[in-house]
């Protein structure tokens, strides 16, 4: 992909910029290797659905394959590494004196590439928790084996109340984390400019963000390869975001 050119527009506002919200999706974490829900998977999860699996019934109907299905996503976490994006997103906090990571995905790739400000709107994988109390449960230090086809993971017991710890993300149906949310609207609501990276826009509620920055008179910025849910943004970077956001802040502060 050629050196992209970005508009003196695009760079003077992220240069005048106080306050940045990065909100992400999927796409961030795909170009670290990370398959999404619309991706085809291997062995055993071809052959099931996981907007089925993502859901407390499935758990509660069966425990072990929801356990075991998701600890295989945490080890394939694990084995993967922050992508260039990550990296800079990270680095763009140096720059200015206020960011917040508003993040769609349930790993920790932002984290681990430096970003320090990082809400997870739909959970972690690294955050289990008890289904009937909701006592967190310490993630295990070692990394987890891929599992064989046909092999289920009973999960743990809670320490506190011997229910079964589940994953911490949200599932289909569950709403999300009270507190998380109410900051990531106050923070769109007050912030100089947004960027909406590799997500689809359609997610809601999460998808009203950029509507509450724009409303506040934020300037909105899309990194995406694909047109998206998200309308009219002010600047609409077409590509993957592991090459055009370094390409960014290269341009912004050579």
């Amino acid at each position: 992909m050629p050196v992209p050119e970005f508009s003196p527009d695009l760079l003077g506002r992220l240069r005048a910029a106080r306050s940045i919200v990065v909100f992400t999706g999927a796409g961030v974490s795909q170009e670290s290797g990370i398959p999404t829900f619309r991706d085809a998977l291997s062995g055993l999860w071809t052959q099931f659905d996981p907007m089925v699996l993502a859901t407390p019934e499935a758990f509660e109907a069966d425990p072990a394959l929801v356990w075991g299905w998701y600890e295989w996503r945490r080890g394939l976490v694990l084995r993967c590494r922050p992508n260039p994006a990550h990296h800079a997103i990270a680095q763009l906090q140096h720059h200015v004196p206020e960011l917040l990571v508003v993040t769609q995905n349930v790993d920790d790739l932002h984290e681990r590439a430096g970003s320090r400000d990082v809400i997870h709107l739909h959970g972690s994988l690294h955050a289990p928790r008890c289904h009937h109390c909701g006592a967190p449960w310490p993630v295990p230090e070692t990394m987890p084996e891929e599992p064989q086809e046909g092999r289920r993971l009973d999960p743990p017991a809670c320490r506190h109340c011997g229910g079964p710890v589940r994953p911490g993300v949200v599932w289909f149906g569950e709403s999300l984390p009270q507190q998380a949310w109410l900051l990531a609207l106050e923070r769109a609501a007050r912030c100089d400019l947004l960027f909406s990276i590799g997500t689809s826009s359609v997610v809601q509620p999460a998808a009203q963000l950029p509507m509450r920055a724009r409303a506040a008179g934020a300037c909105i910025v899309q990194v995406n390869p694909e047109p998206t849910g998200l309308e009219s943004p002010h600047h609409d970077l077409r590509g993957p975001a592991g090459t055009l956001m370094p390409a960014l802040l290269d341009a912004a502060w050579p």
